[in-house]
């Protein structure tokens, strides 16, 4: 991966920013993209300070002109995306009955077009060095659903199909593209959580333990290496058993 540019989208914290620091480690040259600016800086500065290479790239996925400005000002400034990481995702949960509209809307676009709107624009620079890595962050509720995430679990189900589509029209021009789907993992996210669900879920981890985003750093990894070059149209689980 040395040289080669990586973007890593929600990379201002929690899962994302371990996919970064990972991929820095392993060579790669990134490209951090979220909307909070400071915490991107934050984060670059870190990278720059174990002598790796890091850019800010401000970024709304649920903004299409802004995916497209941010990738082709990457792609010219750093060189053309070989990984992406298709992290950024956003929840607006609550009961399918009751759910509005615009929480079912921005939840979709953010989490499933954005995603696919940011594969269209690194695409062409793969197919022209016919090398690409794109990986997917799902999650264990689009594979079980879950009460109160509707729209939640429908943009991770959608990414799976997502997934599985564009490696079977890109596997001859050596890109692949794969999934992985985090369980229930110490974030921001799951830090909203009441104490009750998060033992609920605990008791139900075979591992008897919470994921930590290093955890999902390291199969994304190993998905942007070389040494998975024969992986395509996968979804990696890492749940700790909880699904199976």
């Amino acid at each position: 991966m040395t040289n080669r540019t990586a973007l890593v989208t929600g990379a201002s914290r929690g899962i994302g920013r371990a996919c970064s620091l990972a991929l820095a480690q392993a060579g790669a040259r990134l490209a951090v993209a979220a909307r909070n600016v400071e915490q991107l800086e934050s984060l670059a500065a870190e990278i720059r300070s174990r002598s790796w290479e890091a850019f800010v790239v401000p970024m709304d996925l649920a903004d299409p002109e802004s995916i497209k400005e941010a990738i082709a000002k990457t792609a010219k400034d750093f060189g053309p995306i070989a990984v992406l990481v298709n992290n950024a995702g956003i929840t607006k949960d609550g009961l399918a009955m009751r759910m509005k509209k615009p929480d079912w809307d921005i939840v979709i676009a953010t989490n499933l077009t954005g995603a696919f709107l940011a594969i269209q624009q690194v695409l062409p620079g793969m197919l022209k060095e016919r090398w690409g890595r794109i990986i997917n962050i799902a999650s264990l509720v689009g594979e079980m659903g879950n009460a109160g995430q509707a729209n939640y679990a429908a943009s991770k189900a959608g990414l799976i199909g997502l997934t599985k589509s564009i490696a079977q029209e890109m596997g001859s021009r050596n890109i692949t593209v794969n999934a992985v789907a985090p369980g229930y993992v110490e974030t921001d996210m799951t830090e909203a959580l009441s104490a009750e669900l998060k033992e609920k879920m605990l008791a139900n981890v075979p591992l008897k333990r919470i994921g930590r985003p290093d955890d999902v750093a390291a199969a994304v990894r190993f998905l942007a290496s070389d040494e998975a070059g024969y992986i395509t149209g996968h979804v990696l689980d890492v749940n700790g058993g909880l699904y199976m």
